[in-house]
């Protein structure tokens, strides 16, 4: 019988079993969800999760005292870099901007139509969000080794620094257009609303175990 293959054996030396493995482990969560290979399939991921994060902004509950709303956009944000991995998600998250800029609804339904969005007290949210599925997506998707390519911790800090990279932007922004300090930023742009994204953040983590894209942290058979 042939013995398991060395951490730094050659790929080519994987037998096919092995390699089908390695792959399924490797490939992005969309992947699996929309099995299929070529352009079309490309698309149909991205269109799929563009429709999420259109679903995800019509959640939207105003507050009196900020101009920001509580939506469930960074929740579509964070679902998609998981979901599509860095490139797609950025990709993704760049025609959504787009679309919203052209005139089409599918930002959250409080503030300015189209393009001018952009000159309100949410653009720096809006503008933070390719960047962040980018930067989720690809801290999720670095491999430690061929048996542990992905754990509970590492999505977790992954979806920690895209929601620092969302309310940095947003905060900054909103203290420019609205002409507040920092502190006055941050008590309008983010502390109202995080115990929302912890919501948010066990709610993808939970989407991403139920489809078996997180496996646990695993001890070496050969340490005590």
């Amino acid at each position: 019988m042939r013995a398991a293959p060395s951490v730094g054996e050659p790929s080519h030396c994987i037998n096919p079993h092995e390699r089908e493995k390695l792959m399924a482990h490797t490939r992005a969560l969309a992947d699996r969800v929309i099995p299929g290979e070529g352009l079309a399939w490309e698309i149909l991921r991205i269109a799929a999760a563009n429709l999420l994060l259109i679903l995800c902004a019509r959640v939207a509950i105003p507050l009196p005292w900020t101009p920001v709303p509580i939506t469930g956009q960074t929740f579509g944000v964070m679902l998609v870099a998981v979901l599509l991995g860095s490139h797609r998600a950025a990709i993704t998250l760049v025609l959504y901007l787009l679309e919203g800029l052209a005139g089409l609804p599918v930002f959250q339904p409080f503030g300015l139509p189209g393009a001018a969005r952009l000159a309100g007290p949410t653009a720096g949210y809006l503008m933070a969000y390719p960047f962040a599925a980018y930067a989720m997506g690809w801290i999720n998707e670095a491999r430690r080794d061929r048996e542990n390519s992905y754990s509970p911790a590492r999505l977790l800090g992954a979806l920690l620094a895209g929601e620092v990279v969302i309310f940095v932007a947003g905060c900054s922004w909103l203290a420019v257009v609205s002409a507040m300090n920092w502190s006055q930023a941050l008590a309008a742009g983010a502390l109202p609303f995080l115990p929302g994204e912890i919501l948010k953040i066990v709610a993808v983590i939970a989407v991403a175990r139920s489809l078996n894209w997180i496996r646990p942290e695993s001890t070496p058979t050969n340490q005590r």
